[in-house]
């Protein structure tokens, strides 16, 4: 209980304005303000700071000063700013793309942050995700290029001998380079921020109990707080499934060794990638899929990468699941309705669930959904009032770039700004080949959005780009609003197609129109040609025009 001496009342109306204002502040419990004894009193959360209590009765023109005699203190240890108590203190927990991207926003915007990570630093992207996993489906394309090609006939295919431990080397040698100059070494260097190595649960809202790794607890008080923990493979509960040594991405990226038959439960992202690296760099595939390949996306796309998947030799048993799974003598056996599957190993990539367990979040009143993910507007705001979420813990969509943006957001909102985060025009990439890209209004989200639509459709063999690359496989489809001819939405199955889905939001967000894209100069002989050849369809047979026309 602080006591507050405060002068400068001349009726009973000046303390019933002090004290609605104090119980607006962070951290206070309770306060109560009396006229005769020119006197506040107030119950705060561990390690609230007086000055802002004292601040917030100056700025209603009254004088005020702590009554160190009466006051009481909490008998909690508590953790409290090394050097200046003014500031406003923001714990973030978690070190992956969205806790970065907020602290460091937040100490730009002046407040002192602590950062809490109970693992390593830089969460999923950089070490067990994004990054090893591009590094490993670019050098297992070198691989498949060197076996075979569109131009086999003039350049013959060599293939190559894998040495995987030497890739996993320098894969992971690159992990280590990018956590040190990207989190660890930007962490040592901003001084705002302060990393405390431990596991987060919430004591209150405005309190963190923190399980130190080198062991004992701390007790933490913070204005706001950030839950940034991101999120881990799940698993499905297939019979004897967890009896076994399966592998999730996170050990998959990590193997020093390439099974002669792997099997792949799962049919979205990282399953697909995951597959044709490991396809590619000698594995033979079976991918079991619980419906289609992409099922929740334009049926073409998953169409479109079945083909290209079954053209190198990858299986995809569509409609399939696992109803048993056992392990013996090194080999898995996996009971399906098509009969037993057998690998001598087992990849289950089946999504990922939020880390949010065991932190008290329901406790402190903050709403997750049915999955565990904490539930945020698009403010990163929970329904807890100090505390916000961004990234893969959260129900939004698990990108990194998503969390990144989500991160920064937050703290635009948790140091006294206001910012949102529109994901309408999230574009998506799928780094399997063909890559998949995304953005805006699929035909069906479209009619579920309330519009009339109008869709072409540009098959590759009418790309000039794709005919001089002799690979043709894939698709360019615009979706447009019927009569205004505006552009919702494009979706892209092609060599780069990440590459050109960036020029397709930049398009959905200037509110073009289909003829507006076909009048634009595109580079001759590019990728990103193919949106202009596809808005083109909405008005000319393209068979007829001359390669280049513009």
């Amino acid at each position: 209980m602080i006591e507050i001496s405060v002068e400068g009342m001349t009726c009973t109306a000046c303390a019933t304005q002090i004290e609605a204002a104090l119980q607006q502040l962070v951290g206070v419990r309770q306060a109560s303000v009396s006229y005769t004894e020119r006197k506040a009193r107030v119950l705060t959360q561990a390690g609230a700071n007086p000055g802002r209590i004292l601040a917030a009765i100056a700025a209603l023109g009254y004088r005020a000063a702590v009554d160190e005699a009466a006051t009481v203190g909490s008998a909690e240890p508590i953790a409290r700013p090394d050097k200046d108590d003014s500031r406003l203190h923001i714990a973030v927990i978690g070190s992956g793309g969205a806790a970065m991207a907020a602290a460091l926003k937040a100490a730009e915007a002046g407040a002192r942050v602590t950062l809490i990570e109970r693992g390593i630093i830089g969460g999923t992207c950089v070490n067990v995700g994004c990054v090893p996993s591009k590094i490993m489906i670019r050098a297992a394309h070198v691989a498949h290029l060197r076996c075979e090609s569109p131009f086999d006939a003039g350049l013959l295919a060599t293939p190559p001998i894998i040495l995987r431990g030497r890739l996993l080397a320098q894969q992971q040698a690159r992990v280590d380079e990018l956590r040190h100059a990207k989190y660890q070494g930007i962490l040592h260097s901003t001084p705002a921020i302060s990393v405390l190595r431990g596991t987060a649960r919430f004591q209150d809202g405005h309190t963190l109990r923190v399980e130190l790794v080198e062991g004992g607890e701390r007790i933490l008080a913070f204005d706001r707080c950030l839950v940034a923990t991101g999120a881990s493979p799940a698993v499905p509960p297939i019979p004897g499934l967890k009896d076994t040594p399966y592998w999730t991405s996170t050990e998959a990226l990590v193997s020093d060794a390439i099974p002669t038959r792997l099997a792949v439960i799962g049919s979205s992202v990282v399953a697909l990638e995951l597959a044709q690296a490991f396809a590619r760099l000698g594995s033979q595939v079976t991918i079991l899929a619980r419906h289609t390949l992409f099922y929740r996306e334009d049926p073409a796309i998953g169409e479109a990468l079945t083909a290209a998947l079954h053209m190198e030799g990858i299986e995809v048993l569509v409609h399939t699941q696992a109803s048993q799974v056992f392990h013996d003598n090194g080999e898995f056996v996996l009971s399906t309705h098509r009969g037993e599957l057998r690998a001598d190993q087992l990849l289950v990539a089946t999504g990922r669930t939020p880390n949010t367990l065991d932190m008290n979040l329901q406790g402190v009143g903050v709403k997750l959904d049915q999955r565990g993910a904490i539930q945020v507007d698009q403010g990163m705001r929970t329904s807890a009032a100090a505390i916000y979420a961004a990234g893969d813990c959260t129900d939004q969509p698990q990108f990194v770039y998503v969390a990144a943006a989500a991160g920064t957001r937050a703290a635009i909102n948790m140091t006294g700004g206001e910012a949102s985060l529109d994901l309408v025009l999230m574009p998506t990439v799928v780094f399997t080949d063909p890559q998949v890209a995304t953005v805006g209004y699929n035909e069906v989200q479209a009619y579920q959005a309330g519009f009339e639509t109008d869709s072409r459709t540009l098959s590759l063999d009418h790309l000039p780009r794709a005919l001089v690359n002799f690979d043709t496989r894939g698709f360019i489809k615009l979706v447009a609003e019927a009569g205004s001819g505006r552009l919702l939405g494009v979706q892209a199955v092609s060599a780069e197609a990440g590459e050109l889905i960036q020029t397709a939001a930049l398009a959905i967000r200037a509110r073009m129109t289909v003829q507006e894209l076909a009048d634009q100069l595109f580079p001759y002989l590019t990728m990103v040609e193919g949106l202009k050849l596809a808005a083109q369809t909405f008005f000319k047979d393209i068979n007829q025009l001359s390669c280049c026309a513009g």
